[in-house]
């Protein structure tokens, strides 16, 4: 059996421009910002997406913030509090999401008007502490899968958006895993089948 020798190192890497390519490069198109030659990606269809994905957070927060005050029962002063700071943690991911599609040329759309028909998760309020921790759980899971299969669009050809949906899609996995948690705690008995 023949082994063949490696590649040369040179070879084994795509090919790097060199300093001064990458200094011209920089200084032509300035009015584009941050996108550059290299973005693959379809700018337009990208705002598009993210515009969603903003009012889906956006929604998230609302949402979040209703329950971490309207939510009554013994037991609902830790609830409210994990509720609160899911709310906190989704404004985060609002300020993200907008910043991109500032980056991208695009202008993030706060309006409230058709904020819910944007919005892939639903704003749902629940009559009582256990129908708002379903209510976050379904709409975390839908958040959950809607971010999964924008990280798989995106791929490598943007990923600084696939990045920071990585980045939400954790943050959205433990959200899920918490209410999951406090459903099972306040029914006693585990939600989801595996």
């Amino acid at each position: 059996m023949a082994i063949s020798a490696p590649a040369p190192k040179d070879e084994a890497k795509p090919f790097l421009s060199d300093i001064q390519t990458l200094r011209e490069k920089a200084r032509q198109h300035l009015a584009e910002g941050a996108i550059t030659p290299a973005y693959a990606g379809d700018i337009e269809k990208t705002i598009q997406i993210l515009q969603t994905v903003l009012a889906t957070e956006i929604v998230c927060v609302l949402r979040y913030t209703m329950h971490s005050i309207s939510a009554t029962g013994l037991s609902s002063e830790s609830v409210k509090k994990e509720f609160s700071k899911h709310a906190k943690e989704e404004m985060g991911h609002v300020y993200a999401v907008a910043e991109r599609i500032n980056q991208l040329g695009g202008q993030p759309n706060f309006n409230p008007e058709g904020l819910a028909m944007r919005s892939a998760s639903q704003y749902a309020e629940g009559v009582n502490l256990v129908d708002q921790i379903r209510e976050n759980l379904i709409a975390e899971r839908i958040a959950v899968e809607h971010y999964r299969e924008l990280i798989r669009y995106f791929g490598n050809d943007d990923t600084t958006t696939r990045v920071m949906l990585e980045s939400i899609l954790n943050v959205e996995e433990e959200h899920a895993n918490d209410m999951h948690d406090l459903l099972v705690a306040h029914e006693g008995r585990p939600m989801l089948e595996h």
